[in-house]
């Protein structure tokens, strides 16, 4: 990303979204902001996009390389599982195993 122009500053890594609803959870709960821009695969971006609307922020997301070769199968199994407890998570009102302290982002 700093590559591409986005300066290093304005770039924030989620070191305990241990999972993708803690993270979205994190970004209005510690970060306190209203809008992400999430980029990761395809298959997660749908999934962190969707639970990012059910918590009222708006998101966008940018895919990055789709995983291929021998881990490809593994990852496709655990996207499929993924999305399923995303709705138990959400029928559930499953809360994020971590919140930890605000994080100001000027």
């Amino acid at each position: 990303m700093v590559k591409a122009g986005i300066p290093e500053n304005k770039i924030f890594l989620d070191f305990a979204g241990f999972r993708t609803l803690d993270s979205v959870v994190r970004i209005k709960e510690i970060f306190d902001q209203n809008s992400v821009t999430i980029i990761s695969q395809q298959f997660h971006n749908e999934r962190a996009i969707y639970l990012a609307e059910h918590f009222d922020i708006k998101a966008i997301g940018f895919n990055a390389k789709n995983v291929f070769n021998r881990y490809g199968f593994k990852v496709k199994l655990r996207d499929y599982l993924a999305r399923v407890k995303v709705f138990v998570d959400i029928i559930f009102q499953v809360e994020p195993k971590f919140l930890g302290d605000k994080i100001e982002i000027n």
